[in-house]
């Protein structure tokens, strides 16, 4: 049965276990398709690519609010109102 594998570059379990770093650096800063059995099991993502993942989620999430909220009412106050 074919499997999408969604990164440039795979390692199986074994290689991951014999050398973690190494296959992290193989990756060239991208994330690693780890195989068990020739089927992806997991991605090793490293931190920097991460972090940039989760903080474009964050913009999504925030842009997904204000197009929600577009069209409202708009309130005044000031800083003293507050």
């Amino acid at each position: 049965m074919p499997h999408t594998i969604l990164a440039a570059t795979s390692a199986s379990v074994s290689e991951l276990k014999k050398n973690p770093m190494g296959t992290v650096a193989a990756g060239e800063g991208f994330p690693v398709a780890i195989l068990n059995r020739n089927e992806p099991a997991f991605y090793c993502v490293p931190a920097k690519a991460y972090e940039a993942m989760l903080e474009r989620l964050e913009d999504l999430e925030l842009n997904a609010i204000a197009d929600a909220r577009e069209g409202q009412v708009v309130h005044r106050v000031s800083l003293d109102d507050l």
